[in-house]
């Protein structure tokens, strides 16, 4: 028995003095609210309603009964008017790559302040974001997927401290002409470093085998865990850095584009699974700021909806089990 309901239609005909009125007023059929009714009488242990008179009326145990449920329910509706307001001002934690734009970011959490959501911004690697988005711990995160399948692409290009001989910003580059010159003797190449954005599992597995069509030493690749140490490096001139344009520029360096787009970044931006259905619609103003925060090209109109529970996509556990 749905308590709450049925002292709703008990409050609706007392106050309506009419069955019809009263199940038009909570958009039910007169059958089902009859049944409350009764079922609630029957609950109760007496008559609500005197149905013998043309017009309803309330019985005197009606009448005495009749404020006790409207407390009740007006008991129910503070209280859900709490939870509401409690679940919309609790800090909703946005997971993010550790190279996003803190400008773009900072406009996400201005915005979510002026809708009356505060956002909370945690940069994490790709396998943290997808890990903690399973278990419930963030409520929105971006989503390392194959670029090709991605709402948001994010073009990749390798970024020094000054402009690669050959390069252009507008010209992509193939890793090829990374290979040393005939006759430039012992001179060393510059390591190729990815920071752990680029370390998750398909995309260092692409970015192998592109290394070893191109002809060049698997020893030419480093992998870095800090993002700072890699910056650092690549502007001393030691070492080349794949990242992405906007954090190129953001550290003054000099940036070439990759020509293979299969070595490019992918994102999809994922609900977790203790978002409710009000707080979908968050994505509507967060996701375009977050996309700007990471570099994505291209419009939102060209690409997949965003994977949220709105959409035809899979839940966010069920895509990763999938990859």
């Amino acid at each position: 028995m749905d308590l709450l309901a049925h002292l709703e239609a008990y409050v609706a005909v007392a106050e309506e003095a009419s069955f019809s009125r009263a199940a038009d007023r909570l958009y039910v059929a007169q059958p089902v609210l009859s049944r409350r009714i009764k079922t609630l009488e029957q609950r109760l242990g007496g008559e609500l309603f005197d149905r013998s008179r043309r017009q309803i009326t309330s019985t005197d145990f009606g009448v005495l009964l009749l404020p006790y449920a409207k407390d009740v329910l007006s008991r129910v509706d503070r209280l859900r008017k709490v939870a509401t307001a409690a679940r919309t001002s609790a800090p909703q934690t946005l997971g993010v790559p550790p190279d996003s734009d803190p400008t773009a970011l900072a406009r996400a959490i201005r915005a979510g302040a002026q809708r009356g959501v505060t956002i909370r911004v945690q940069e994490l690697s790709a396998e943290q974001r997808a890990s903690l988005l399973s278990d419930g711990s963030l409520a929105f995160a971006l989503l390392r997927v194959p670029p090709e399948t991605a709402t948001h692409q994010v073009p990749l290009g390798l970024a020094s401290a000054v402009a690669m001989s050959g390069s252009s910003d507008s010209r992509p580059m193939h890793l090829e002409s990374l290979r040393p010159r005939r006759g430039a003797g012992n001179v060393s190449s510059p390591a190729i470093l990815l920071t752990s954005e680029d370390q998750v599992g398909f995309a260092a597995e692409r970015f192998d085998k592109a290394i070893a069509r191109a002809g060049l030493p698997p020893a030419r690749v480093r992998r870095v865990a800090a993002t700072a140490t890699a910056v650092a490096e690549t502007l001393a001139g030691h070492a080349v850095l794949l990242c992405t344009n906007p954090f190129a520029r953001r550290h003054d360096l000099a940036w070439t584009p990759l020509a293979d787009a299969a070595l490019h970044r992918g994102y999809e931006f994922a609900v977790g699974s203790r978002v409710s259905n009000h707080e979908d619609s968050v994505l509507d103003w967060l996701e375009p700021l977050v996309a700007d925060a990471i570099g994505a090209v291209g419009r939102p109109s060209d690409k997949p909806a965003a994977a949220g529970r709105g959409s035809n996509a899979p839940a966010p556990q069920i895509r990763l089990t999938a990859r």
